[in-house]
C-alpha cells in the first residue's frame, strides 16, 4: 500500500524517528501505525511508544476536595478551543460538574450522565450539558472523572498550568500535618511534571516486563557488536535498562525533581517527612489526568470541506 506523507508525519511525532526510518517502517508494516512503533523500537530508532501524548482536544481538568480531606475527584471536560477553555462561564460550569461528582454514586461515566443534575433536578446532567452547549455555542464533553477515597489519611491535589494537568494523590498516614501536606503537594507536582506510569513496581505486570525484554533483545541483536557478547554479559545489559525504565515510570522511583543532590528518589523523600515527623506514610495512589490525552484531532483539509459543502454534500 501507499505511504501517505501524514502518515510519516503522525509517527515521527509518536516515535521522534526520522523521516526516512517511519517511512521504511510504514512500507515494513503495511502502514499499520501500532506495528511501525514496535519495528522502530526494534531498531534502536523509538525510545517509547507515545499514542497517549497526542493532545488534541481542548478543556479543563478539575479536582475537589471534602472538607475533611478523605475524598476527592479529579474531572475533564472538553470543549472544541483554548478560547473557550479559558472563558470564566466555562470555567464555572466545570468547577459545577466537579462538585457533583465528588458525591456521586455512579459507577461510569453514562451513569453520570443520567442523573439529576444537582444545579436542577428537573434535568439529567446530559440534559444540563446540552443547555451550557446551547449557551457557550461550542460543542463540550463531560469525558471522565475519577473518586479517590482514603479514611487513615487524606488525599492531596494538584492543579497544573490552570486546569491542564489535574493529579490526586492517596496518602496513607498516622500523623497529617502541614509538614506532612507539603509532602503530599510535592508528590502531587511530581506526578504532573515527571508522568509516572505506576506507583510503584509490584503494580507492573510479568507480561510488560516480558514484552519490553523482547523489544531490548532485538535491540541488542540488531547491533552487531552488542550481539557478539556473551549470554550473560546480554542479559546483565537488559534487566540493566530494564531497571532504569522502571525508574522512569514509577513514580516512587523516580529521582525527586525537588532533590538538592539530584538523586533522592520519591520513596526516600517521602521515608525522610515520614522519620521527620514521627509518622507512618504511605502512597497508595494517584490519578493523572492531562486534558485531551489520547484523543486524535480530526485534520480538516479546508478547501476540501468548501468543496462539499459548495457540492450540497
Amino acid at each position: 500500500m501507499a505511504i501517505t506523507a501524514a502518515q510519516v508525519k503522525e509517527l515521527r511525532e509518536m516515535t521522534g524517528a526520522g523521516m526516512m526510518d517511519c517511512k521504511k517502517a510504514l512500507t515494513a508494516t503495511d502502514g499499520d501505525m501500532d506495528k511501525a512503533v514496535e519495528f522502530l523500537r526494534e531498531k534502536g530508532l523509538a525510545t517509547a511508544q507515545k499514542k497517549a501524548s497526542r493532545i488534541a482536544a481542548e478543556g479543563l481538568c478539575r479536582t475537589v476536595v471534602s472538607e475533611d480531606g478523605k475524598s476527592a475527584v479529579v474531572v475533564e471536560v472538553n470543549a472544541e478551543t483554548d478560547f473557550v477553555a479559558k472563558n470564566e462561564k466555562f470555567q464555572g460550569y466545570v468547577g459545577e460538574v466537579a462538585a457533583q461528582a465528588l458525591t456521586t454514586t455512579a459507577a461510569d461515566i453514562d451513569a453520570f450522565l443520567a442523573e439529576p443534575w444537582a444545579l436542577d433536578t428537573t434535568k439529567t446532567v446530559k440534559e444540563a450539558l446540552a443547555a451550557q452547549i446551547a449557551v457557550i455555542g461550542e460543542n463540550m464533553n463531560i469525558r471522565r472523572f475519577t473518586q479517590v477515597k482514603e479514611e487513615n489519611g487524606f488525599v492531596a491535589s494538584y492543579i497544573h498550568m490552570g486546569g491542564k494537568i489535574g493529579v490526586l494523590v492517596d496518602v496513607e498516614t498516622d500523623v497529617v500535618n502541614d509538614a506532612v501536606k507539603e509532602m503530599a503537594k510535592n508528590v502531587a507536582m511530581q506526578c504532573a511534571a515527571l508522568k509516572p506510569l505506576y506507583t510503584n513496581r509490584s503494580e507492573i505486570s510479568e507480561e510488560y516486563i516480558a514484552h519490553e525484554k523482547e523489544i531490548l533483545m532485538a535491540q541488542i541483536q540488531n547491533d552487531p557488536k552488542e550481539s557478539q557478547k556473551p549470554e550473560k554479559v546480554i542479559q546483565g545489559m537488559i534487566n540493566g535498562r530494564i531497571n532504569k525504565e522502571l525508574k522512569e515510570i514509577c513514580l516512587l522511583d523516580q529521582v525527586y525533581v525537588k532533590a538538592e543532590d539530584g538523586k533522592q528518589s520519591v520513596s526516600n523523600y517521602v521515608a525522610q517527612v515520614a522519620k521527620e515527623n514521627g509518622a507512618n506514610i504511605t502512597i497508595k495512589g494517584f490519578v493523572r489526568y492531562e486534558t485531551g490525552e489520547g484523543i486524535q484531532k480530526k485534520e480538516e483539509n479546508f478547501a476540501e470541506e468548501v468543496a462539499k459543502q459548495m457540492a450540497g454534500n
